[in-house]
């Protein structure tokens, strides 16, 4: 477990950069419900007549005025960009960034079979992001003892497993991808993570882009669908688990195909 021990250090810098401003910014938020409370009602009476932007966002399926809601609203969109944004970004990396630093030649001459270097940073990458949530998950239930108010247990987790698999999927997705790059892989992680979220705006918005849901992971994870339903789109979750594979299936196949650059 060399390598996977390698990458925990190598990456335990942007983890607790990454964990701790999520995390911290959803705690944040939550500390502020008590002094907005009182103006609640009001702001959901205008979040929820904002038509389609309401709707972009899931303002219309959440009462912005309950402790749950504002959560879901708040919490959702940073635990929902950043999480996606730090997965793809972890994922796009590991790979690439071997040939990309000549450090793979360095590997492959030493016994290290290719299989094992990706099935080791492919742990590496999903204990990452199980450490990101972990952080996440306990800041959010902290927030909620401070403040005083109950967690809605059922839809508090149902949420955060969406999450969790959401951010899974773009992480091994963008895994796959980086057995083909060398470098510049950020950009592409980022924007896959981008193009996601955008795709579910339009599919909120429009009855004609539904087969969208099929294409983005933020569909069944979107914290408005879930909170309000207090259930997961299992089906959606069975899309967003056969890419996960296919990432990693292509990222085996490929990595141990390719002919490192020295």
């Amino acid at each position: 477990m060399t390598i996977f021990s390698h990458e925990m250090k190598q990456n335990k810098n942007m983890l607790i950069i990454w964990s701790l401003s999520v995390g911290l910014l959803i705690f944040v938020c939550m500390m502020l419900y008590p002094q907005m409370q009182g103006q609640m009602e009001d702001i959901n009476k205008v979040y929820s007549s904002m038509g389609s932007f309401s709707e972009a966002f899931g303002m219309d399926r959440l009462n912005f005025g309950t402790v749950m809601g504002f959560y879901g609203i708040e919490g959702g969109n940073i635990l929902g960009i950043g999480g996606a944004f730090f997965a793809a970004m972890t994922g796009i990396g590991m790979l690439s960034k071997e040939e990309n630093a000549h450090t793979a030649e360095f590997l492959l001459t030493h016994g290290v079979s290719r299989k094992r270097i990706v099935a080791e940073k492919l742990l590496a990458v999903l204990t990452i992001i199980v450490i990101f949530n972990a952080v996440c998950i306990g800041l959010s239930m902290v927030s909620f003892k401070i403040i005083g108010e109950d967690i809605a247990m059922k839809e508090f987790f149902l949420f955060h497993l969406a999450q969790f698999i959401m951010q899974c999927e773009l992480a091994f997705i963008c895994y796959g991808i980086s057995a083909f790059i060398k470098r510049g892989g950020i950009g592409i992680g980022i924007g896959i993570a981008s193009m996601g979220y955008f795709f579910n705006i339009i599919l909120n918005i429009s009855d004609k882009a539904k087969w969208l849901k099929y294409v983005t992971p933020f569909a069944y994870s979107d914290a408005a669908d879930i909170l309000s339903k207090a259930e997961i789109k299992g089906d959606l979750i069975a899309v967003g688990v056969f890419y996960v594979i296919i990432g990693v299936a292509v990222a085996f196949w490929r990595y141990c195909r390719k002919d490192v650059v020295s």
